[in-house]
């Protein structure tokens, strides 16, 4: 039974499922000791001996990402030229715009 193990699919396993699969790759040092483990300490260590990234990746629908990006850097780089000549109004612009295209992002984010 080859099944592909997710954080998601792992976070809502119970702890006696988590050790039933903590045993199948006990010869990871990661979950050595399993069976003292409780549930936050061993759905890390799964994921570390699984290879299973444990951070969310959110993908932005409808909408060019890594152009917004792009014209984020760019903008930083104004609000920095705008920060060292005491230039408020262009601060003011550019640090606007930054958070304007922020939104979007999260706006579109699923």
């Amino acid at each position: 039974m080859a099944t592909t193990h997710t954080y998601e699919k792992l976070k809502h396993k119970t702890i006696a499922e988590l050790r039933e699969i903590a045993k199948s790759v006990e010869q990871h040092e990661a979950v050595q000791g399993y069976s003292q483990m409780n549930k936050d300490h061993l759905l890390p260590a799964l994921c570390k001996a699984l290879g299973i990234d444990t951070r969310q990746h959110h993908q932005a629908v409808g909408i060019d990402k890594a152009g917004i990006k792009a014209r984020i850097r760019e903008l930083k780089k104004q609000r920095d030229a705008a920060l060292e000549a005491r230039d408020h109004d262009a601060l003011k612009i550019a640090r606007r715009h930054i958070h304007h295209l922020n939104r979007q992002i999260r706006a579109h984010v699923v």
